[in-house]
């Protein structure tokens, strides 16, 4: 039996967590520096080493004899984790510093994209304010400008007119804590957006079950972005005929280029689409590591020994696996701290999540101090549903949240929104 370290405090490494503790080859699971939900866990410990200090976390794996490193977030990936440890000769899962641009660098991505020919939105990049904003007065909104760099899932804004585009890139650029140096503005995509993620090794890949994600802060996908305000999977629209799209437009061509670029992917590769009204996939984003709330759901309908699948990847043997997942559908609602995404305050007691028996609940932002749990992020909780129908995760996941409080909780109530309106009345 081995012992794994996951590296993360949000929900996605709780779910992760939870999800290779249930395997019968694994030991036991540490996470550095993980949260309060994770604490709780069965076969499961923290360990106060954080994401970005590699001399500690290799000097850990050394001393606790870790077989396996599996990263959830993109920071320490894009510092060049996995570079770190295999220096030393140790397993770390996930991609290489070089591979991890394609999330590291939203310029290079859209560049990437445009030279492999695969399907995304019209773009500029700009390396002046006065640049960005003499472009923004010929176009016509909807306008979207990107962050380029790492944002923690908010680097994207919207604006709706030529004015708000201008005041949000000279807030970019002449931020008093963080100016950015470089952004990306491009044609604003209508459709349903689509959340793929797949486990890969080079050219090799095998397909996560479809999710959808909530981005926006308010009911009716209103609002600034956020890291994400729930998920679900599966997406019923996604039909044999999209995926084959999705694979043969996309995934190949983004696995095909890293090799001929010298970057060949191995781990977690999340492909943000849109889905245009004929059916037809682009590319938004990509994320080098699994999605998260998306991973909640994910993780909860996983049937196949997660364990397992990054051992076969890490030896080359991706192929001889398949994923198997519940046929069913789990449903994630993210509870919130007042004021996120923007300025919000923790430390608030957290009650009720012992009384929650039909759905599991991750923990974000959570902390475990002697017996009381308290908030300690923005995002705090994901309170995910799991049942037979649609319908039936969803109610389960809301009646759940129904028994938890804290001070000045919020969530969406239309998480699935548009899953709704596909189902049959």
């Amino acid at each position: 039996m081995s012992k794994i370290l996951v590296v993360g405090r949000g929900g996605r490494e709780h779910a992760l967590a939870w999800k290779l503790a249930s395997s019968s080859k694994v030991q036991h699971v540490f996470v550095a520096p993980g949260n309060g939900g994770t604490a709780l866990e069965k076969g499961v410990t923290n360990v106060e080493i954080e994401p970005m200090d590699f001399d500690g976390l290799t000097e850990f794996v050394r001393k606790e004899k870790i077989y396996l490193t599996v990263v959830g977030p993109e920071e320490p990936l894009v510092e060049g984790i996995v570079d770190f440890f295999s220096d030393q000769g140790l397993l770390c899962f996930g991609p290489s510093r070089d591979a991890a641009r394609l999330e590291a660098s939203k310029s290079f991505a859209k560049q990437f994209l445009k030279r492999h020919e695969i399907p995304t939105a019209d773009f500029k990049v700009f390396e002046t304010c006065e640049a960005a904003i003499e472009y923004v007065r010929k176009i016509e909104p909807p306008i979207v400008i990107k962050k380029d760099g790492l944002a923690a899932g908010k680097g994207v804004v919207i604006k709706e007119s030529v004015k708000e585009a201008i005041t949000a890139i000279e807030d970019l650029y002449r931020s008093p804590s963080e100016p950015v140096k470089r952004i990306v503005i491009e044609d604003f995509l209508e459709g349903e957006e689509l959340s793929y993620i797949a486990l890969v090794d080079g050219l090799k890949f095998r397909a996560f079950s479809t999710s959808q994600d909530y981005k926006r802060i308010y009911e009716g996908d209103r609002g600034p972005n956020t890291g994400g305000m729930g998920a679900y999977s599966p997406v019923s629209f996604v039909d044999e005929l999209l995926e084959k799209k999705i694979v043969e437009l996309i995934v190949k061509p983004t696995l095909k280029g890293m090799v001929e670029e010298g970057a060949a992917y191995r781990g977690f590769l999340y492909f943000g689409l849109m889905i245009d009204k004929k059916k037809n996939p682009h590319v938004v984003e990509y994320n080098c590591r699994f999605g998260d709330p998306e991973t909640q759901p994910i993780m909860m309908r996983l049937e196949s020994d997660l364990f397992g699948l990054l051992e076969n990847t890490m030896e080359g043997r991706l192929d001889e696996m398949d994923l198997e997942f519940n046929p069913g559908t789990a449903l994630t609602i993210v509870m919130a701290s007042q004021g996120y995404p923007a300025n919000y305050e923790t430390g608030s007691i957290i009650k009720g999540t012992e009384s929650v028996i039909d759905a599991k609940v991750f923990h974000s932002g959570t902390v475990l101090t002697g017996n009381r749990l308290l908030t300690s992020g923005g995002r705090v909780l994901g309170v995910t549903g799991l049942g037979t129908q649609f319908s039936d995760a969803r109610t389960k996941a809301y009646d759940s949240i129904k028994k938890i409080s804290f001070a000045g909780q919020q969530y969406r109530s239309d998480i699935g929104h548009m899953e709704l309106k596909r189902i049959p009345k």
